[in-house]
Protein backbone atom coordinates (compact mmCIF):
# COMPACT_ATOMS: atom_id res chain seq x y z
CA UNK A 1 0.00 0.00 0.00
CA UNK A 2 1.46 3.47 -1.13
CA UNK A 3 1.30 6.12 1.23
CA UNK A 4 -0.71 9.21 -0.18
CA UNK A 5 0.66 12.56 -0.26
CA UNK A 6 -1.10 13.56 3.09
CA UNK A 7 0.48 10.66 4.72
CA UNK A 8 3.69 10.96 3.72
CA UNK A 9 3.79 15.10 5.13
CA UNK A 10 2.19 13.84 8.05
CA UNK A 11 4.89 11.25 8.86
CA UNK A 12 7.59 13.85 7.87
CA UNK A 13 6.05 16.19 10.99
CA UNK A 14 6.27 13.29 13.19
CA UNK A 15 9.24 12.47 13.25
CA UNK A 16 10.42 15.42 14.66
CA UNK A 17 7.36 15.28 17.31
CA UNK A 18 8.59 11.69 17.98
CA UNK A 19 12.00 12.78 18.79
CA UNK A 20 10.56 15.90 21.14
CA UNK A 21 8.78 13.40 23.49
CA UNK A 22 10.89 10.39 23.14
CA UNK A 23 12.49 11.00 26.37
CA UNK A 24 10.01 11.77 28.62
CA UNK A 25 7.93 8.96 27.16
CA UNK A 26 10.53 6.22 27.54
CA UNK A 27 11.63 7.71 31.47
CA UNK A 28 7.44 7.51 32.53
CA UNK A 29 7.59 3.98 31.30
CA UNK A 30 10.85 2.73 32.55
CA UNK A 31 9.98 4.42 36.16
CA UNK A 32 6.86 2.21 36.40
CA UNK A 33 8.21 -0.63 34.61
CA UNK A 34 11.67 -0.69 36.67
CA UNK A 35 13.21 -2.88 33.28
CA UNK A 36 14.18 -1.33 30.31
CA UNK A 37 13.62 -4.21 27.76
CA UNK A 38 9.91 -4.41 28.02
CA UNK A 39 9.81 0.04 28.39
CA UNK A 40 11.11 -0.37 25.23
CA UNK A 41 8.19 -2.26 23.48
CA UNK A 42 5.77 -0.15 25.42
CA UNK A 43 7.72 3.15 24.53
CA UNK A 44 7.11 2.53 20.99
CA UNK A 45 3.67 0.99 21.55
CA UNK A 46 2.89 4.68 22.73
CA UNK A 47 4.29 6.24 19.41
CA UNK A 48 2.51 3.56 17.64
CA UNK A 49 -0.80 5.35 18.94
CA UNK A 50 0.33 8.76 18.58
CA UNK A 51 1.03 8.32 15.00
CA UNK A 52 -2.50 6.80 14.55
CA UNK A 53 -4.05 10.38 16.57
CA UNK A 54 -1.17 12.68 15.55
CA UNK A 55 -3.90 14.58 13.08
CA UNK A 56 -5.34 15.60 16.63
CA UNK A 57 -2.09 15.91 18.62
CA UNK A 58 -1.13 18.29 15.92
CA UNK A 59 -4.04 20.55 16.96
CA UNK A 60 -3.38 20.05 20.55
CA UNK A 61 -2.22 22.60 23.06
CA UNK A 62 -1.09 19.68 25.47
CA UNK A 63 0.19 16.66 22.90
CA UNK A 64 2.61 15.99 26.04
CA UNK A 65 0.16 15.23 28.70
CA UNK A 66 -2.13 12.83 26.20
CA UNK A 67 1.85 11.17 25.57
CA UNK A 68 2.21 10.77 29.32
CA UNK A 69 -1.40 9.29 29.88
CA UNK A 70 -1.28 6.68 27.25
CA UNK A 71 2.10 5.71 28.61
CA UNK A 72 1.21 5.35 32.19
CA UNK A 73 -2.24 3.76 31.30
CA UNK A 74 -0.13 0.62 28.73
CA UNK A 75 2.26 0.32 31.52
CA UNK A 76 0.13 -0.24 34.00
CA UNK A 77 -2.32 -2.84 31.85
CA UNK A 78 0.98 -4.40 31.14
CA UNK A 79 1.37 -4.37 35.02
CA UNK A 80 -1.72 -5.73 35.83
CA UNK A 81 -0.92 -9.04 33.38
CA UNK A 82 2.41 -8.86 34.60
CA UNK A 83 1.05 -9.26 37.92
CA UNK A 84 -1.56 -11.59 37.26
CA UNK A 85 0.66 -14.23 35.60
CA UNK A 86 3.18 -14.14 38.49
CA UNK A 87 0.49 -14.00 41.18
CA UNK A 88 0.30 -17.66 41.98
CA UNK A 89 4.30 -18.08 42.53
CA UNK A 90 3.97 -14.77 44.69
CA UNK A 91 1.15 -16.54 46.98
CA UNK A 92 3.32 -19.84 46.99
CA UNK A 93 6.12 -17.83 48.63
CA UNK A 94 4.08 -16.18 50.92
CA UNK A 95 2.77 -19.58 52.42
CA UNK A 96 6.24 -20.88 52.55
CA UNK A 97 6.97 -17.98 54.72
CA UNK A 98 7.20 -17.70 58.78
CA UNK A 99 4.50 -16.99 60.16
CA UNK A 100 4.57 -12.73 61.26
CA UNK A 101 7.38 -12.38 59.04
CA UNK A 102 6.66 -10.19 56.00
CA UNK A 103 9.23 -8.92 53.15
CA UNK A 104 8.11 -6.13 52.31
CA UNK A 105 7.91 -4.76 56.23
CA UNK A 106 11.26 -2.31 56.49
CA UNK A 107 12.98 -3.46 59.38
CA UNK A 108 13.27 0.34 60.80
CA UNK A 109 12.03 3.88 59.56
CA UNK A 110 14.72 6.19 58.59
CA UNK A 111 14.36 9.69 58.29
CA UNK A 112 16.14 11.12 55.24
CA UNK A 113 17.03 15.10 55.15
CA UNK A 114 15.63 16.17 51.61
CA UNK A 115 19.27 17.47 51.07
CA UNK A 116 20.91 14.41 51.34
CA UNK A 117 22.03 14.31 47.13
CA UNK A 118 21.75 17.84 47.09
CA UNK A 119 25.12 18.37 46.64
CA UNK A 120 25.33 16.25 43.46
CA UNK A 121 25.36 16.74 40.17
CA UNK A 122 21.70 16.69 38.38
CA UNK A 123 23.04 13.60 36.22
CA UNK A 124 24.76 12.30 38.79
CA UNK A 125 21.56 12.33 41.59
CA UNK A 126 19.61 11.71 38.71
CA UNK A 127 21.05 8.17 38.04
CA UNK A 128 20.98 7.32 41.47
CA UNK A 129 17.30 8.07 42.44
CA UNK A 130 16.45 6.10 39.09
CA UNK A 131 18.56 2.82 40.30
CA UNK A 132 17.26 3.00 43.78
CA UNK A 133 13.61 3.04 42.31
CA UNK A 134 14.43 0.49 39.77
CA UNK A 135 15.68 -1.80 43.06
CA UNK A 136 12.19 -1.01 45.10
CA UNK A 137 9.45 -3.87 44.86
CA UNK A 138 7.17 -3.67 41.90
CA UNK A 139 4.03 -1.97 44.40
CA UNK A 140 5.77 0.52 46.05
CA UNK A 141 7.61 1.55 42.78
CA UNK A 142 4.53 2.15 40.92
CA UNK A 143 2.87 3.79 43.98
CA UNK A 144 5.70 6.18 44.47
CA UNK A 145 6.11 7.00 40.86
CA UNK A 146 2.61 7.47 40.14
CA UNK A 147 2.19 9.52 43.18
CA UNK A 148 5.38 11.82 43.12
CA UNK A 149 6.38 11.59 39.42
CA UNK A 150 2.64 11.51 38.20
CA UNK A 151 1.13 13.42 40.70
CA UNK A 152 -1.49 11.37 40.73
CA UNK A 153 -3.86 11.56 44.22
CA UNK A 154 -3.64 8.60 46.65
CA UNK A 155 -7.29 7.59 45.58
CA UNK A 156 -6.75 7.70 41.79
CA UNK A 157 -3.66 5.67 42.42
CA UNK A 158 -5.81 3.21 44.19
CA UNK A 159 -8.07 2.82 41.43
CA UNK A 160 -5.94 2.34 38.95
CA UNK A 161 -4.05 0.01 40.50
CA UNK A 162 -7.65 -1.44 42.02
CA UNK A 163 -6.24 -1.99 45.60
CA UNK A 164 -7.58 0.14 48.92
CA UNK A 165 -6.50 3.24 49.69
CA UNK A 166 -4.80 2.01 52.72
CA UNK A 167 -2.56 0.12 50.75
CA UNK A 168 -1.25 2.79 48.21
CA UNK A 169 -0.28 4.67 51.72
CA UNK A 170 1.64 1.61 52.81
CA UNK A 171 3.05 0.99 49.73
CA UNK A 172 4.68 4.65 49.54
CA UNK A 173 5.53 4.97 53.05
CA UNK A 174 7.53 1.75 52.70
CA UNK A 175 8.71 2.71 49.37
CA UNK A 176 10.01 5.84 50.36
CA UNK A 177 11.89 4.23 52.93
CA UNK A 178 13.38 1.63 51.10
CA UNK A 179 14.05 4.61 48.75
CA UNK A 180 15.74 6.75 51.21
CA UNK A 181 17.74 3.94 52.55
CA UNK A 182 19.09 3.00 48.92
CA UNK A 183 20.30 6.52 48.57
CA UNK A 184 21.58 6.60 51.44
CA UNK A 185 23.69 3.77 50.80
CA UNK A 186 24.41 5.21 47.00
CA UNK A 187 26.09 8.25 48.01
CA UNK A 188 29.79 8.33 46.69
CA UNK A 189 32.47 8.22 49.53
CA UNK A 190 33.52 11.35 50.45
CA UNK A 191 37.07 12.28 49.72
CA UNK A 192 39.82 11.72 52.51
CA UNK A 193 40.64 14.50 54.58
CA UNK A 194 37.22 16.75 53.21
CA UNK A 195 35.28 18.10 56.38
CA UNK A 196 31.93 16.49 56.15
Amino acid sequence: MRETGQELIGSEKFVPFMHAYQDMVYSTVVRLLGRDDQAEDIAQEVFLKAYENFGMLQESATPGGWLKTVATNLSLNYLSRYRKRWSFFSEFRRQGESEGSSADEPAFDIAVPDTLVDDLAASQRAAIVEQALAELPDHQRIALVLYHFEEMPYADIARRLNVSLAKVKIDIMRGRNALAKALAGARPAEPAGKPS
